[in-house]
């Protein structure tokens, strides 16, 4: 680890590069195995050959603010007539120390500015942000690393008002109300990353004042009604805590507490903090958000998973969407084979598309599998009649409007991240209903990672894409090794017999087993479901298909096959 921190360390900007770990271990000893990446959250880099990966955080430089000189505030009428056409009286701009004066604005020149003054020090503050009256212009002296208003906020808080300007908080003190405001305005977007405080620098502002917002019942957010406002509420409650955060529903035509002040007045502003509501919780619900999903539960039931294509699975299990399916096997029961005749069944019956990760078969291969179920002819020569070109032809085109194929062309292993990606665009573009993964063993997992952790934790990705997409999605997992019995018989392996993690019997919604009780050359597989989450899509039971060695098809029992291509 250290001789490749070492490495990434000294690297000025991101690409991919030998991995210092694996690197001279390989037979082609100067393959790119590791992709680094330098941005603002600092360096990261991973090996999609050895697993092993990291993050280095940037170097921060502490520099010192600088303290600024606050002018002699200037009592000249230009800066008392901008606050009174914003209703802020000369009283409250006295009171927060807004200064006037000339500043200098690149591409504006020398324009008459009021300033915002930042610090406890009134001799020495630490900013001074400054604002054209005549034109929407800004710039700024020092660091305002606080929020504005502090100073004025009495001794004890039921109420702490946080708005996004200092002009916001100006119209609040001017209703009576203290409240405080961000220095550095509202972000365009919420960002991705959680950070430490400690990194955290854009928001510095916030943990400096984690003592008075801890001891703070009540945290109301009464920032801009627009999109970067709404992306600074969600920054700040991520910071604060949602539980003790509400916000303002702003009155139609008003988008600020200004814009309130000046509409409708002071107290309009006063009613809005008595009527501020709680912000949403993030993955925490009440039953009335439900209402209309519980009625319609009423009315029409949970409806049944689509038809398998063959009444007596039918009789055993449905396919929902939204949910996951777990299929095990002895090797050489059928499990690919039986789920690929399944996704021919629904995809002529349902018009279902398929994404299809298949790591077993080259796509070619897999093709000519998919066309023998259905033409019901063999791909290859053989003792049965062969299909002709044209019924290949016919056969391709129908794989080609319903399957697609999540396929690593150059041979490097494919992790969970970039299968759900895939997936995703496969679901958006072309919209896929259903997900094959086939076996899961060739998903790459962190070398890190214990395999039962792997697995849980790919389970639950999983499970919770199908949900958001409504997707059904199909693992095909091996069983650890199955013993015979007395009798010399293997006996059907079910979700604790699979391979690696209790994780697969827990988490799966549907549980199937394809077996052969006899011998390989058994023409009667079985379908065992040993699970089924919910009793409107299956139940635990076995039935018995008719399997066709040469075309692959499955069949119920004594009954032939009558599907148009």
């Amino acid at each position: 680890m250290e001789a490749v921190e070492a490495v990434v360390k000294n690297m000025t900007q991101g690409g991919r590069i030998k991995c210092p770990a694996c690197g001279d271990t390989r037979k082609k000893k100067n393959q790119k195995t590791m992709g680094v990446t330098i941005n603002g959250e600092g360096t990261l880099y991973n090996c999609f050959h050895c697993g092993i990966s990291g993050k280095l955080k940037p170097e921060r430089v502490y520099i010192k603010p600088v303290p600024v000189s606050v002018p002699k505030p200037v009592h000249n009428q230009y800066l008392y007539d901008f606050l009174e056409k914003r209703g802020i009286t000369k009283k409250v701009a006295k009171q927060y120390r807004v200064v006037g004066g000339n500043k200098f604005y690149n591409g504006s020149g020398d324009l008459p500015s009021i300033g915002f003054v930042y610090g406890p020090d009134p001799k020495e503050p630490s900013a001074i942000k400054w604002r054209a009256t005549e034109k929407k212009c800004f710039t700024q002296e020092g660091a305002a690393q606080s929020f504005y208003g502090l100073e004025q906020l009495p001794d004890e808080l039921e109420t702490l008002i946080i708005v996004e300007g200092e002009l916001d908080v100006l119209a609040m003190a001017t209703a009576g109300i203290p409240a405080i405001s961000c220095p550095n305005g509202a972000p365009m977007k919420v960002s991705r990353y959680e950070k430490d405080p400690s990194e955290d620098l854009k928001y510095h502002y916030i943990w400096s004042a984690k003592d008075l917002i801890e001891k703070t019942p009540k945290i109301v957010l009464a920032v801009d009604h627009d999109e970067p406002g709404e992306a600074l509420s969600e920054e700040l409650s991520r910071r604060i805590g949602r539980a003790k955060c509400w916000q303002f529903e702003w009155p139609e035509g008003c988008k600020d507490a200004n814009d309130v002040l000046l509409k409708m007045g002071a107290k309009t502003l006063a009613d809005l903090v008595e009527n501020a509501v709680p912000v949403p919780l993030t993955g925490v619900y009440s039953a009335s958000d439900y209402g209309d999903s519980v009625h319609t539960l009423y009315k029409q039931g949970h409806g049944n998973g689509v038809s398998t294509g063959w009444p007596t699975i039918d009789d055993l299990f449905t396919v929902a969407p939204g949910q996951l399916s777990v299929v095990t096997g002895l090797p050489g029961c059928g499990k690919s084979e039986f789920i690929d005749a399944l996704m021919i069944n629904l995809a002529q019956k349902e018009g279902w598309t398929f994404a299809v990760a298949s790591f077993e078969n080259p796509v070619p291969t897999h093709i000519a599998k998919l066309s023998e179920k259905l033409t019901g002819k063999p791909f290859f020569s053989g003792p049965t009649e062969r299909m002709t070109e044209e019924e290949l032809s016919e056969s391709e085109k129908f794989i080609n409007d319903h399957f697609v194929f999540l396929d690593q062309k150059d041979g490097s292993p494919i992790g969970i991240d970039n299968l759900i990606e895939h997936t995703r665009q496969a679901v958006l573009r072309l919209g896929c209903r259903g997900l094959v993964i086939d076996p899961f063993n060739y998903i790459e997992q962190k070398a890190s990672d214990k395999e039962h952790q792997s697995i849980s934790a790919m389970l639950t990705r999983i499970t919770s894409f199908a949900k958001a997409y409504d997707i059904h999605v199909w693992f095909v997992a091996h069983p650890a090794k199955m013993y015979p019995d007395p009798n010399g018989k293997t006996p059907p392996p079910k979700g604790m017999s699979i391979s690696g993690s209790a994780a697969w019997f827990a988490k799966c919604d549907l549980g199937i087993t394809v077996h052969r009780s006899g011998n390989y050359g058994d023409h009667q597989p079985e379908i065992h479901c040993w699970k089924s989450r919910f009793k409107w899509v299956g139940r635990i039971g076995m039935v018995k298909l008719d399997y066709d060695v040469a075309t692959g098809r499955f069949s119920d029992v004594h009954e032939d096959w009558d599907f148009e291509t």
